[in-house]
């Protein structure tokens, strides 16, 4: 593991109160615990986890930088396919609205409202879904400085999912951060790896706490393979598509199709951890100070609801391209000081050796048949 900063006294006091609650909920359940709920905590548990403590997470100065930080060309490209969305959903009933799930620090709601106000199709509200309180406090001050009074209140905040819902729903790196179960290949069969504690945590297999867990695991994987399995990712998507009742399921997240998703050489599944801009793989230590984090299995959520229609399957940087990412560039004179740094930005956006082919973007429909702008070339739908 790479040799990590050495977190701050107050980080390290409000780690270690984290981790005598993670060690007491093991030593409750007989000294073991699977790894989802050993994730969900260290990422969830109020004032103290990942997400909803008081820790930087984004930018430059946090653990990690997602796309609508490193430059508005993303916010502005996402638009043209939600102005789409919101034209096609509205019909008769001018009530289509997004709802983003788990917004960050705000930067993408604010510079989406921005663009759809330019581009005369706002949604009517715009639903932010944030369980962290922390998170949705630094929302709010991002979203109140950088719009106007009238856009800022056409914000709706939400901690459970609405019972209905006409519009887009939008989720940008929220898949990634739900707490997955590692299964792991023996001779014995297959057995879960979750967390048990000797003096510190450590991995330790026990019985699959579910035996659904494995159903949909390739027959032919080598004993000794770890792999991560996310029923809870299904479960979100299932009931998004049975909330929605016009419009659609737009979900941006780094991640692959099962066939690559389980091959056999990614024998040590794809969980990682960041921070202070480290990546490494070992969740055990930092407790509630780094961020945990599993690739997508689209595939998976894919098949995990009948109710809507999977619309496309694209990279991220195909997407971008077919939503006019380069239009929006060349707009600006290459003379022009502000042109390098969002052409820069672009091939961080796009580039397969960054996030161009890494991210995939996946769309469900519902009651919607319009071709959506961002899957018109290049769709890998029958590949899922």
């Amino acid at each position: 593991m790479a040799l990590l900063p050495i977190p701050s006294p107050n980080d390290q006091a409000l780690s270690q109160q984290l981790a005598s609650l993670i060690q007491q909920k093991i030593e409750d359940n007989n000294g073991w615990i699977d790894f989802a709920t050993f994730m969900h905590m260290a990422l969830y548990t109020p004032n103290l986890g990942y997400y909803s403590g008081g820790a930087k997470k984004f930018g430059l100065r946090g653990d990690f930088v997602t796309a609508p930080e490193i430059s508005p060309l993303f916010s502005k490209t996402i638009a043209v396919q939600a102005a789409q969305i919101l034209a096609c959903s509205d019909g008769d009933d001018p009530a289509a609205n997004i709802l983003e799930l788990g917004a960050g620090t705000g930067k993408l709601a604010a510079d989406l409202l921005l663009e759809l106000n330019e581009l005369n199709q706002l949604p009517k509200q715009y639903f932010i879904l944030e369980v962290s309180a922390h998170l949705r406090h630094i929302q709010r001050e991002t979203l109140h400085k950088q719009l106007s009074a009238e856009l800022f209140n056409k914000l709706v905040w939400l901690e459970t999912l609405p019972k209905s819902f006409t519009g887009l729903v939008l989720g940008n790196e929220v898949l990634d951060a739900i707490p997955v179960h590692l299964i792991h290949h023996t001779a014995q069969g297959w057995r879960e790896r979750g967390v048990g504690i000797n003096g510190e945590f450590m991995w330790q297999d026990a019985e699959l706490s579910a035996p659904n867990l494995i159903d949909n695991l390739p027959v032919d994987l080598p004993i000794g393979y770890v792999a991560e399995v996310c029923p809870a990712v299904s479960a979100l998507v299932y009931s998004l598509a049975e909330m929605l009742e016009t419009g659609v399921i737009l979900l941006i997240d780094y991640g692959f199709s099962a066939r690559e998703y389980y091959h056999p050489q990614r024998n040590q599944g794809t969980l990682m951890c960041h921070y202070q801009h480290y990546a490494h793989d070992n969740p055990l230590t930092h407790i509630g100070l780094q961020d945990m984090t599993a690739h997508v299995n689209f595939t998976q959520i894919a098949h995990a609801c009948k109710q809507v229609r999977v619309a496309g399957y694209v990279s991220q940087a195909q997407f971008l391209i077919n939503c006019g990412i380069l239009t929006i560039l060349q707009q600006l004179s290459p003379n022009d000081s502000a042109y390098m740094k969002l052409a820069a930005a672009a091939q961080k956006l796009m580039s397969p050796a960054e996030m161009g082919d890494l991210f995939k973007v996946i769309a469900f429909t519902k009651s919607i048949d319009a071709p959506l702008l961002g899957f018109k070339s290049g769709d890998k739908t029958h590949t899922l």
